[in-house]
């Protein structure tokens, strides 16, 4: 694939901000509490009503604030528990269709989660869907990795326990319709392309916010590399084998979209990394401190940038495969990398998600 002088500038800026990133601080969001809590029975039947798929089973369920859950699962393939945050539907005596809405490469074991930045138990209240995001998988890419690495929990086997092992539980668990779609911010803009990829019947729509959809060029190999060794500590060949190796070819969504012909749904969005309408000194996770800002519009709006052209490309390779009838892409003319354009893009994708789930907006 040709690389154009564009994207080797963008390489380029991506390369200066390396050590930038590894320090990159969060965008503090303030989420609103909901004031009921479900009673610790809710928890109980579920506990009770949940099925192992193999060795992978509910280990507990606890009853959170308003319409929150907390659900810990044993995956048979990474041999631990993995914590998931849930927020259930609006009325729980009927079945109701499942997204898995990924956080980014901090996998919300940082403080940057949907949860915490995006106030999601507030916008999904009253809306029939389950709402399941692992809270684990930091800087992993949700993939199955070729060997463990100990900077990240060991073994990581997330396309594994997201396609497979994961969905007859919460299934069985939240007493789902089985029906289910997928979203995910930055990395994990990659991720949720390459999990539709894996198994593209288990999914109705997918929504990628932000996110780099190239694992085959050396730009977007950079991209990836930065994310796992500066800010992971982690070493990237455990992932896929030697950069440029068979697996990241495999994994690359741009080269591989056409496999998604006639299945999923598709919601791309993408700002330019020029500064927008969330990028002021009273914007959300700001409070009015101009290093922040300054953060957020310089490194904020680099990256941007790149997932900018990484995303012009897929909306070519889409078009190229025939697909625009299938997918809808939303690039905004001004917007950084941060959380007040992701909230914009779950509500936006939201009826696109909705509707092909088969639940009301």
């Amino acid at each position: 694939m040709r690389v154009t002088k564009k994207s080797r500038r963008l390489k380029a800026l991506i390369g200066a901000t390396t050590a930038t990133m590894a320090a990159l601080p969060v965008f503090v969001g303030v989420g609103t509490a909901t004031a009921a809590t479900p009673g610790q029975s809710d928890a109980a039947k579920i506990e009770s009503a949940a099925k192992s798929n193999g060795g992978t089973h509910l280990v507990s369920a606890k009853a959170g604030v308003g319409n929150k859950m907390s659900l810990r699962v044993y995956s048979e393939s990474m041999g631990r528990e993995i914590p998931l945050d849930v927020i259930r539907p609006a009325d729980t005596s009927k079945p109701a269709p499942t997204l898995y809405l990924l956080n980014g490469a901090g996998g919300g074991e940082d403080s940057a989660s949907w949860q915490k930045q995006a106030d999601i138990g507030t916008f999904f209240q009253g809306k029939q869907v389950n709402v399941v995001t692992p809270m684990q998988g930091a800087f992993t890419y949700y993939t199955d990795w070729q060997k463990p690495d100990e900077s990240l929990h060991g073994v990581n086997k997330w396309e594994t326990f997201l396609t497979k092992e994961l969905p007859p539980v919460i299934d069985s668990a939240l007493g789902t319709t089985g029906v289910n779609s997928l979203a995910g911010i930055s990395t994990s803009g990659t991720s949720v392309f390459n999990l539709a990829l894996k198994k593209p019947d288990l999914y109705k729509a997918v929504g990628a916010y932000s996110g780099c959809a190239d694992t085959a060029t050396p730009i977007g190999q950079t991209y990836i590399q930065i994310v796992i060794a500066a800010r992971g500590s982690a070493d990237a060949e455990n992932m896929w084998g030697p950069v440029g190796s068979p697996d990241w070819i495999a994994h690359d969504p741009i080269l591989n979209i056409g496999q998604l012909k006639g299945g999923p749904k598709l919601y791309v969005s993408n700002a330019s990394g020029l500064p927008g309408p969330h990028d002021t000194l009273d914007s959300q996770g700001i409070n009015g401190d101009v290093k922040t800002l300054a953060n957020q519009v310089v490194v904020g709006g680099i990256i941007e940038a790149a997932t900018n052209e990484c995303t012009h490309r897929l909306f070519d390779a889409v078009n190229r495969n025939g697909m625009g009838g299938q997918a809808t892409f939303d690039f905004k003319p001004a917007g950084t990398h941060s959380w007040g354009y992701w909230k914009d893009d779950l509500n936006n994708s939201w009826p696109m998600l909705a509707d092909s789930m088969g639940t009301p907006r």
